[in-house]
């Protein structure tokens, strides 16, 4: 057959109507064969392309996905040729060229169809330039609140399945050669799983502030004022004042906000304790009054004990108590009373809107509109089609919010 150099150059694109008529009366070859791009022509140059030339996708993929970005397949183009049906589908990961009819003796190949449209897509410059311009361009990024309070909880949940008890797990000192045996192998197994934990809760206690700061400057990212996101000196001055500062101001230079935020409010004075304790560990402070964990007395070099204190008090004890063990529960509570606290202060339609955007892992951004938004759900969908069945993974997810 001639002009096989040129094969998929010359398709032509059928009505819908006429593509759905085929498939009820059985006149669609069966079987064919899928051939997987993914780079080898960029996505958008493919859509545009054929936007180009064949006008919008005819797919009946098209009508069966919902309007929003979580979709097997996201377009779909359905042509005709001398050989039959060429298919080409926009996924999560790759474009698909489904061939259905007499391909099999023609030896066309993938490598065909991607040097031949290639070799187009350069007539329909023009055209292709006038497509990319209408579309919106998004930045996505991760969200660091996001991502850090799934570490978080990582962490807790880590010390959680510890199965900590502090008042079961202290073994009293040996008084006897049996008793010394028990104890060191109680001593051992208690020794490794404290250990475990409190490193594990300082990194929770150092990152719980974080959480929060991470909060305020998504807070700031998102609602900032036109005037304040348009200047990147100006935003970047507001990401730098102290703490406390950007807190208290977040009325001013946000908005959202019903009304100011109360530093001196329960939440606020939680949350700046948090801020405090957090400095000193991670600069390594020496402050007595917190790092303290006893007295005693010398005459020379003979200690005097005001009172003894056994092998758990003088080692794990002082450990978990230096970490707040006990008490590490009320540091997440007073971060997450805090983050309610400011969410209460915005209007609620706003509140709705950053509620979504806080809570999604990765984020988008229009740099021409300066919109935050929601692009996609947190998971991805892929399927592939297996001789006489389908392999898929299928689920909801929220529909495209922008903000």
């Amino acid at each position: 057959m001639k002009g096989l150099d040129q094969y998929f150059l010359n398709l032509n694109a059928m009505p819908t109507k006429y593509i759905a008529r085929l498939l009820t009366d059985d006149s669609y070859p069966k079987g064919g064969t899928v051939w997987e791009i993914t780079n080898e022509i960029k996505p958008v140059d493919l859509y545009c392309y054929l936007y180009a030339k064949y006008g919008e996708p005819n797919g009946l993929q098209n009508f069966f996905r919902h309007d929003d970005s979580d979709n097997l397949i996201h377009w779909e183009w359905v042509l005709s040729g001398d050989l039959g049906f060429t298919t080409i589908q926009g996924h999560n990961f790759r474009s698909e060229i489904h061939l259905a009819g007499n391909f099999g003796s023609s030896k066309l190949s993938l490598s065909d169809f991607v040097s031949q449209v290639k070799l187009d897509i350069g007539n329909y410059g023009k055209q292709i330039s006038q497509l990319r311009n209408k579309l919106e361009k998004w930045q996505q990024f991760l969200n660091p609140y996001k991502q850090i309070s799934e570490a978080i909880e990582q962490q807790y949940r880590k010390i959680e399945e510890l199965k900590l008890n502090l008042a079961k797990d202290k073994i009293p000192q040996p008084t006897s050669p049996s008793d010394f045996k028990k104890f060191k192998k109680r001593w051992e197994n208690n020794a490794t799983r404290y250990s475990f934990a409190v490193g594990l809760a300082y990194g929770a206690r150092a990152m719980l502030p974080v959480q929060a700061e991470s909060f305020i400057n998504l807070l700031l990212f998102v609602l900032s004022k036109p005037e304040i996101k348009k200047s990147e000196r100006l935003f970047q001055n507001v990401l730098r004042q102290p703490i406390d500062i950007r807190v208290q101001s977040l009325h001013i230079n946000c908005n959202g906000f019903q009304s100011p935020v109360d530093y001196e409010s329960p939440q606020c004075k939680a949350f700046h304790t948090l801020m405090n304790e957090r400095n000193d560990l991670l600069h390594g402070n020496v402050d007595l009054n917190k790092l303290g964990i006893g007295n005693v007395f010398f005459k020379g070099k003979v200690p005097i004990f005001i009172s003894y204190e056994d092998s758990w008090d003088k080692t794990i004890g002082v450990s978990t108590s230096l970490v707040r063990l006990e008490s590490l529960n009320d540091d997440r509570i007073a971060v997450k009373n805090f983050i309610e606290y400011l969410l209460s202060l915005l209007n609620p339609a706003i509140k709705v809107q950053v509620e979504s955007i806080v809570n999604k892992s990765q984020l988008g951004f229009n740099h021409a509109t300066g919109r935050v938004g929601v692009l996609f759900p947190d998971h991805l969908v892929d399927f592939r089609a297996i001789k006489g069945k389908s392999k898929s993974v299928l689920s909801t997810s929220p529909k495209l919010r922008q903000t």
